[in-house]
């Protein structure tokens, strides 16, 4: 409820994200954040019943190819490259900075390829699945989670 009285609907229910310590995020906010980066292509933030937010980032393969001839890097695997950790990194500290400590990305991994229709990991709109996405990437969500 803002102070006129109106409610304004964040999210969808079904996807809200209510942490371990109780707070409900709604993620499609944070995610829209992350994503203002011509880098990411798509972002899923991830913390249902966990201590802290974390996110799956997936990129932007035109940006990349350009990143990479600015940056002057080499034609392997760039999802992986630091200086493309290091450019993710300091734009979700920028976005960090503009939220709520419960609702900051406190670790993400970045994909090494871009979420699919033929996947099943998204919608034929190109909305994501986010049980499709957390079944399929699960392993890389406990590694997030460990340690």
């Amino acid at each position: 409820m803002d102070n006129e009285g109106f409610l304004t609907i964040t999210d969808r229910k079904k996807d809200l994200i209510v942490t371990a310590g109780g707070k409900n995020i709604a993620p499609q906010n944070i995610e829209n954040l992350i994503r203002t980066l011509p880098l990411i292509s798509q972002a899923l933030v991830y913390g249902d019943r966990r201590k802290y937010l974390t996110a799956l980032v997936t990129l932007n393969e035109r940006e990349l190819a350009d990143f990479a001839r600015r940056e002057n890097l080499p034609d392997r695997d760039l999802s992986g490259h630091e200086k493309v950790r290091q450019a993710v990194a300091g734009h979700i500290a920028a976005v960090n900075s503009r939220l709520a400590p419960y609702e900051q990305i406190k670790k993400f991994t970045i994909l090494p390829a871009d979420f699919t229709e033929a996947a099943g990991e998204l919608t034929p709109t190109l909305k994501m699945r986010r049980r499709e996405i957390i079944k399929h990437y699960g392993d890389r969500i406990d590694e997030l989670y460990s340690g």
